[in-house]
């Protein structure tokens, strides 16, 4: 059986290795259109704010071992563009501009996500970068190492904006952000949002809201990007407005696609085409919470779904049960944490919910560096379910919101989780920990 992959990175990497190490004798080919496979994406904002780091430690396995070690035939700079289903043949040109095809008799289609970039005059400018691969963080990295580059415009205010935030101030590159909405985190908890709202200003990190960027200029050797009602001058223009799914080449080839024009997949990750499979950042999940389809484009989602295409390209039938959107990322010194539905989300999957917004501490009463954690709690008024929780401090959130999601995958009542066991120890924490005071607050609500 020839069993071919589009895309090196984590879905596409996982699913080949597994199919591979399971079935030695398959035939396996791996096509990616870029130079790098299995690389720490997330590991990104942190080299780049260190210029005495080279790029390349973010690499996790060198293509050659997939090769040599493996057996993967895995084809760098092999760009895939289009997939005949009715001859199971995939077609496209190497980086010299030479056609190939390759036969397939299963197909993972692990294409991955890419920035969003405004079709806006200017925003191709040199100067005006993304991060989502790991040549972008290269791109950047060089572009840092041969400019002087004393302000930085980061238009957006996600993840990865405020990673990339914190990365560029350790830099001592002035940072403004900037975005058309009022709202910082629209799907955090107000309170927990001012949180991170205040460290970031506690850092010298100026918050433009209320402004769409229009265009970007080149102005003598920098750059300005030109708002509503305001100019920003600068050296260098971050394009951190999120990602949108790489589901071009399969919505060309007339499969199903879902939200956020994510590839559907069932849990098994088979497409409409029950031949191909598709996991990563271009495929769609089902939500623990809803049941329903949801888009969350994560890292362990990814090599799971690589893993469970193989299992099931192989005829082990795996089925993953979900995701709960548990994601977590730092500012400065703040963690934030999150997993299942916000209330707002909540309520538009129909729920009657009910939040509990708590502030407790980080450590035991008296325990030296203490420090607070605000957290949220969602329920549901007519079951009682737990639906969501977000964490937000210095010390513990990225961790302690586990538990929650865990609670999530089990189906736990709110007032089933306010009686967990959780560890308590001073110098990790309170008697009640965060989580476990949200529960009971949230409890009166319901």
């Amino acid at each position: 059986m020839k069993f071919v992959v589009i895309g090196g990175d984590a879905a596409g990497m996982s699913g080949a290795s597994r199919a591979k190490r399971n079935r030695p004798d398959l035939e396996v080919t791996v096509f990616e259109q870029t130079q790098d496979v299995s690389y720490s994406a997330c590991g990104m904002p942190y080299n780049i704010a260190d210029p005495a780091r080279p790029i390349e430690e973010l690499v996790v396995r060198e293509a050659q071992v997939f090769r040599e070690k493996q057996g993967i035939d895995l084809r760098t700079g092999h760009r895939v563009e289009e997939i005949d289903r009715g001859a199971g043949k995939v077609r496209g040109r190497d980086e010299a501009g030479r056609a190939f095809e390759a036969p397939y008799d299963r197909l993972l289609i692990a294409t991955g996500a890419s920035p969003i970039r405004p079709d806006r005059p200017g925003f191709n400018l040199p100067g005006v970068l993304a991060l989502k691969g790991l040549s972008d963080g290269r791109r950047i990295k060089t572009f840092l190492a041969e400019r002087r580059v004393r302000q930085a415009v980061v238009i957006g205010m996600g993840y990865i904006a405020m990673e990339m935030a914190e990365a560029l101030k350790v830099r001592g590159i002035g940072v403004r952000m900037v975005k058309p909405r009022p709202v910082l985190l629209p799907w955090l908890t107000a309170e927990l949002s001012d949180l991170v709202k205040e460290t970031l200003e506690a850092h010298g990190v100026e918050l433009i809201f209320g402004q769409e960027p229009l265009a970007v200029e080149a102005v003598g050797d920098g750059l300005r990007v030109v708002c509503s009602d305001m100019h920003l001058d600068c050296q260098m223009v971050l394009v951190a407005m999120g990602v949108r799914p790489n589901s071009e080449l399969a919505a060309q080839a007339g499969l199903e696609l879902s939200v956020d024009q994510a590839i559907a997949v069932d849990r098994t990750m088979a497409t409409s085409d029950k031949s191909i499979f598709a996991a990563g950042d271009c495929a769609d999940a089902f939500h623990v919470v809803t049941g329903k389809k949801t888009w969350v484009p994560l890292a362990l989602r990814a090599n799971r779904a690589g893993w469970a295409a193989a299992d099931n390209v192989l005829g082990v039938r795996t089925a993953l049960p979900g995701v709960a959107g548990t994601a977590a990322f730092k500012v400065f010194e703040l963690q934030v944490a999150r997993t299942g539905l916000a209330l707002k989300e909540a309520e538009r999957a129909g729920f009657q919910p009910a939040e509990a917004v708590i502030y407790s501490s980080a450590r035991g009463h008296a325990y030296p560096g203490d420090s607070e954690i605000r957290a949220s709690m969602v329920g549901d008024r007519a079951t009682g379910r737990l639906l969501g929780a977000q964490m937000v401090g210095e010390e513990g959130p990225a961790h302690r919101i586990n538990a929650a999601a865990v609670a999530l995958h089990a189906g736990l009542s709110v007032a089933d989780f306010s009686q967990t066991d959780l560890a308590y120890a001073p110098p990790f924490g309170p008697t009640f920990s965060p989580l476990l005071v949200a529960a009971s607050q949230l409890l009166k609500k319901l």
